[in-house]
């Protein structure tokens, strides 16, 4: 791993408020001490990829049957946040005006420009408007699983997918790092 690798401090702040919903402040306080988390980013600056690793590594093993919607709940959230504060108005309202193809072309360039963000030290490739991979994905590093299990990152895709390309698309992580030791996770959009 890369030393000093950073994240975006959404890959925690987003999934606290859900933390919060199936177990108060105390879980929360409890699942960021268990992950080694003892200051909570203020938003403003990138985060220790790390940080963010290990909270969804306790998630999954003390929650694993919730971790899943809840990690997709702060995936969507975050999303919700980049529209807010990060995509400017006017190219909002450009792609949304975009034939579904167009749009996500010029979608997936951008998120690809700004991929250092949610890939941390991973290796983000588009495959296509419509596939992306993060290799050594660091939220899902050393762990071992039967499905996969990035549904924090399928669940951003997704969001910005529907609302800026079309309102039907669905993303599903068709490889996982973490599956019989996928090289990458692999997100598969499509219009449903």
């Amino acid at each position: 791993m890369q030393q000093g690798a950073v994240i975006g401090p959404n890959a925690i702040l987003q999934l606290l408020p859900q933390i919060a919903r199936i177990g108060g402040e105390a879980r929360v306080a409890q699942m960021l001490a268990e992950a080694g988390v003892f200051e909570v980013p203020d938003g403003t600056q990138m985060i220790p990829e790390g940080d963010a690793m290990r909270l969804h590594q306790v998630l999954r093993r003390d929650e694993p049957d919730m971790a899943p919607e809840l990690a997709s709940e702060a995936g969507r959230a975050t999303a919700d946040y980049i529209l807010a504060h990060r995509i400017p108005k006017p190219a909002q309202l450009v792609l949304k005006a975009l034939p579904a193809p167009l749009a996500a072309r010029v979608l997936s360039g951008a998120i690809a420009k700004h991929a250092w963000t949610f890939a941390g030290s991973g290796v983000f490739r588009v495959l296509s408007p419509w596939c992306f991979e993060i290799a050594q994905n660091p939220i899902v590093r050393g762990e071992h699983s039967a499905t996969p299990l990035c549904h924090w990152h399928a669940a951003v895709f997704a969001r910005l997918y529907q609302v800026l390309v079309h309102k039907r698309v669905t993303c599903f992580e068709a490889s996982c790092c973490a599956v019989s030791n996928a090289e990458a996770c692999r997100f598969v959009l499509r219009i449903s």
